[in-house]
């Protein structure tokens, strides 16, 4: 059974009133298990309500690098009290985005200092509560937000885990993830036919370092590259990632659904 480590079924892309065919459509693909995660304050509560819903789906909560100018000065302190839902299975979606430029009234540099200034208060809760982390991470070019986002992380390591979502980075920094106990995660790009370095790499990790996930509804995966994502295509992604590693996607899916049990809490 595959498991959908990061989707986003809050969104406006998703309409309330579709997400239990979007479940089904999920399990029938295999997909049990989907964690969901909000990017703001705000998308907490539409989070939580469909995994009362929807026993299948766990959540996350935090802050979106996109979305820290947004964000009060007692964020933490409003997220805080979230924490010990069962419902809630880890802290996220919070790091770095160098990609997207600073918004009115920010300048590059102040921005980017929000940013780190809130992912590292977002692991400081994670181990208050005993949770991991999951960082999204974006350059216009070069690493520079996965290596300030690994500073930061190697400064918590020691009491919790990190996943860097939708990784498209190297082998050298996916062993960098790894080395520190993190997990690094794969969505559509690994289908990608312009991104065989992504699969490549999916082909070459050692089990139970990696996670799969749609991202949906941003990402979705050949054949279906341009399309509105959904979480069932995470089989798509699996089965292309099971063929590069030339194993079994049976197999596969519990390697992934393992690391995924290992990572986030309370899920079965």
């Amino acid at each position: 059974m595959l498991t959908d480590s990061h989707c986003h079924l809050a969104s406006h892309k998703f309409p309330s009133e579709e997400i239990p065919a979007l479940v089904k459509r999920a399990q029938q693909a295999g997909v049990t298990r989907l964690i969901s995660l909000a990017t703001s304050l705000e998308d907490i509560e539409a989070n939580l309500s469909i995994a009362t819903s929807h026993p299948e789906v766990c959540c996350c909560i935090g802050i979106h690098p996109c979305d820290v100018h947004h964000a009060p000065d007692d964020v933490i302190d409003q997220l805080r009290p979230n924490l010990a839902d069962p419902r809630i299975c880890a802290i996220g979606e919070t790091g770095l985005d160098y990609f997207h430029p600073a918004p009115d009234g920010w300048n590059e540099e102040s921005f980017r200092d929000r940013q780190r200034e809130l992912l590292d208060a977002h692991f400081q809760l994670a181990a208050e509560s005993g949770l991991n982390v999951v960082i999204h991470t974006r350059d216009r070019s070069g690493d520079a937000s996965f290596q300030d986002a690994l500073a930061i992380y190697k400064q918590h390591a020691s009491s919790v885990r990190a996943v860097f979502h939708c990784f498209i980075s190297t082998a050298e920094n996916a062993k960098a993830v790894i080395d520190l106990g993190g997990l690094v995660s794969f969505g559509g790009v690994a289908t990608f036919k312009n991104a065989s370095e992504v699969l490549d790499l999916a082909a070459s990790l050692p089990a139970g370092s990696f996670m799969l996930e749609t991202d949906s509804p941003y990402l979705a995966p050949h054949p279906h590259r341009g399309q509105r994502n959904e979480p069932a295509h995470v089989r798509v992604i699996a089965e292309r990632i099971a063929e590069s590693r030339q194993q079994t996607l049976e197999s596969l899916a519990e390697e992934t659904s393992g690391a995924a049990t290992r990572f986030f809490r309370g899920i079965e």
